[in-house]
């Protein structure tokens, strides 16, 4: 995550199915920004959706104003900004840079881990995704939430929703290969995938969080039109073929 993503579209859908997770605060989110530095890019500029509020604002509309609200002044443009206003209700947030080296990364995911103690469910949002062939300890593998974390986390009995951009490959067998690499380090979790046009985001409940995660997860498949949000309930088995 950057400054620089709040309030696109990727945003909005985001915290709409936080939000929706978090069953007006009776789930409680844990969110780990995994925070990196500015790249100077221009990613995090899809904000023309904010100008069509007869089209987006339906979906989420007291969301769509924090949203709007953010973008309309780039010092407003933090994640600061969503933590204090409230956006997702009653979550917790973890907030520090995110470093590439090994060890400081060992530090920082035990001080996530530390901060987030009490959340039913963990939010990982890396830039990119989960890990590829990229070693832990190398420059930009801050981008990346690294296989060994899950299981950590998941082993702590911590729901997991990971944020996961979608990469130039045929994306149903993206999807298979990541969900069976995500059973092999939780095993016994039920899956659930939510996607939009570039982003998918992967829910692993624990056995041991409340039913009413589960519950939500299953209000939240039917709570949106697949073109914003499209969510599907994977279950325990491999991801059937289309």
């Amino acid at each position: 995550m950057k400054h620089q993503y709040v309030g696109d579209i990727s945003d909005y859908r985001k915290y709409a199915l936080l939000r929706a997770l978090s069953w007006g605060g009776a789930n409680r989110i844990g969110v780990c920004w995994m925070l990196t530095r500015s790249d100077g890019s221009s990613d995090g500029g899809k904000l023309a959706y904010l100008q069509q509020p007869d089209r987006y604002r339906q979906f989420d509309p007291q969301l769509f104003d924090i949203l709007a609200h953010a973008a309309g002044e780039s010092d407003r443009r933090r994640l600061q900004t969503i933590e204090h206003s409230g956006t997702v209700p009653a979550a917790t947030y973890f907030n520090e840079m995110l470093p590439d080296d090994k060890a400081a990364r060992a530090a920082y995911m035990a001080g996530c881990l530390t901060t987030l103690e009490a959340a039913d469910i963990i939010f990982f949002d890396p830039d990119n995704g989960l890990e590829v062939s990229l070693a832990k300890g190398r420059k930009n593998s801050s981008k990346f939430l690294y296989l060994d974390e899950v299981t950590s986390f998941y082993g702590a009995g911590k729901s997991l929703l990971i944020y996961q951009h979608f990469p130039r490959v045929e994306r149903r067998a993206f999807l298979a290969s990541s969900i069976e690499r995500l059973r092999k380090n939780a095993a016994d979790a039920l899956v659930w995938t939510f996607t939009t046009a570039h982003v998918v985001f992967f829910l692993v409940i624990h056995p041991q969080s409340p039913a009413r995660l589960a519950v939500a997860a299953m209000e939240a498949c039917q709570r949106w039109d697949a073109s914003f949000i499209g969510g599907e309930y994977i279950g325990r088995a491999t991801l059937h073929a289309a």
